[in-house]
C-alpha cells in the first residue's frame, strides 16, 4: 500500500426485492436458499468513506458523524477483513458512513450500505473489482447488497457452489430503461421487532410452508424476467404481490410467528386494489416490515401517492425513482 493511502467515497442506493429473498441454505456466507429480483433506487441509499492507515490502532467505524454502536462497528470490521485478507493488507481502516435510509425499517438499509462499503472499501485497499466480483463482497455483509452493486432492474443467483463463488446478481434493464416509479407507504416509525437474519432462519427451522416457498421461487424468477424484459408491469406486478404474500405468509407460520404488518399495512393493500378496480395499475410489495411498497408508472406517481397518503395510518408517502448500481463518487491520496 502507497505511503499515503487513498480516501475512497462509494455511494449505492438501496434495492426492493419484487421476487422475495427469505432463507439462506448457508448463513456463514450468506448465500440465498432461493433467487430472487429487485429494483436499485435513486432516493434512498448509503454514502460510506473508507481509509487505510498504517497508524491505526483498530478500525474506527462512524455513523452518522457518531461513533457506531458496538454491534454495527464489529459486523463492519468482519467485513472488512474479508478485504484485508484479498488485498494481502494489514492495515485497519477509518470508515464513515450516512444513510438516507431508516435502519431497520424494512427499507433494506443493509444492502446499500454494504454495497457502498464493499466498493469504497476494497478501491481503497488497492483493488479494482469487476462487477461480479463486487456483487460476491458485498453479499457477504448483506444477502441483498449483492443486488445493489447494479442499478435499475437485477436478478441475484442463488448458485450451487458451495464457495459462493455463483451466488451473484446482475443487471438486467438499467435505470433509465423503464419509466416505472416506487411509492412507499410509510406506516411505523423505529426498528422493526424481529431483525430479518432472525426472521430468516427462524421461519426455515420451523416453518411449515418453507419448502413450498422455496419451491415456488424459480417460476416467479422466470415470470419476473419476462415481464422485466417485455416491461409488462400488469405480469410483473402480479408475481411481486404473489412473491410477498407467500414470504410473509411463511413467516407468520413460524413458531413463533413473525407478523410485521399493522394495521395501517393492511390498509394499504386495499388501497393498492382500489386503485386498481379504478383502471390504475398499481401492485404491492412488502419487505420485512410494516412498510408497503407500491409499483406504478411514473404517469400514475402522483395518483397512487394521493390515495396511499390518504390511507388511515400512512404517515408519509415516498416518490422514489429507479437508480444507478454503486459507485465512486469521491477518491484522494493522503
Amino acid at each position: 500500500m502507497p505511503s499515503n493511502p487513498p480516501t475512497v467515497t462509494a455511494r449505492a442506493g438501496t434495492n426492493i426485492a419484487l421476487v422475495k429473498y427469505w432463507g439462506k441454505r448457508d448463513a456463514a456466507l450468506n448465500l440465498p436458499a432461493a433467487g430472487s429480483l429487485s429494483l436499485t433506487l435513486a432516493d434512498l441509499g448509503s454514502t460510506t468513506r473508507v481509509r487505510f492507515a498504517a497508524d491505526l490502532a483498530g478500525d474506527r467505524v462512524s455513523f452518522e458523524g457518531r461513533a457506531a454502536d458496538p454491534r454495527f462497528a464489529g459486523r463492519v470490521s468482519r467485513f472488512l477483513d474479508l478485504v484485508r485478507t484479498r488485498a494481502g493488507l494489514r492495515h485497519f481502516a477509518e470508515v464513515a458512513t450516512s444513510n438516507t435510509v431508516p435502519t431497520a425499517a424494512g427499507l433494506a438499509s443493509s444492502a446499500a450500505g454494504f454495497a457502498a462499503l464493499a466498493l469504497a472499501a476494497s478501491r481503497a485497499a488497492g483493488l479494482h473489482l469487476s462487477p461480479t466480483e463486487l456483487s460476491e463482497l458485498a453479499r457477504r455483509g448483506s444477502g441483498s447488497a449483492a443486488r445493489s452493486i447494479f442499478g435499475g432492474f437485477v436478478a441475484m443467483e442463488p448458485g450451487v457452489r458451495s464457495d459462493g463463488s455463483d451466488a451473484v446478481a446482475h443487471g438486467l434493464l438499467d435505470e433509465n430503461a423503464w419509466d416505472v416509479r416506487l411509492c412507499v407507504a410509510i406506516t411505523a416509525e423505529g426498528e422493526k421487532a424481529v431483525g430479518s437474519s432472525e426472521a430468516m432462519e427462524r421461519t426455515a427451522q420451523t416453518s411449515p410452508y418453507y419448502a413450498d416457498w422455496l419451491a415456488s421461487v424459480p417460476a416467479d424468477l422466470e415470470q419476473a424476467r419476462a415481464a422485466v424484459e417485455t416491461r409488462n408491469l400488469g405480469a410483473l406486478g402480479a408475481v411481486a404481490e404473489r412473491s410477498a404474500l407467500r414470504m410473509h405468509a411463511c413467516a407468520m407460520a413460524a413458531d413463533p410467528p413473525i407478523l410485521y404488518w399493522n394495521p395501517a399495512t393492511l390498509a394499504v393493500l386495499a388501497t393498492t386494489r382500489q386503485l386498481r378496480a379504478d383502471g390504475t395499475a398499481a401492485f404491492f410489495t412488502i419487505d420485512a416490515g410494516p412498510h408497503v411498497k407500491v409499483v406504478c408508472t411514473a404517469v400514475d406517481a402522483a395518483k397512487v401517492k394521493a390515495a396511499l397518503a390518504s390511507t388511515p395510518g400512512v404517515m408519509r408517502v415516498l416518490v422514489l425513482t429507479p437508480g444507478p448500481g454503486a459507485r465512486i463518487v469521491g477518491e484522494s491520496s493522503g
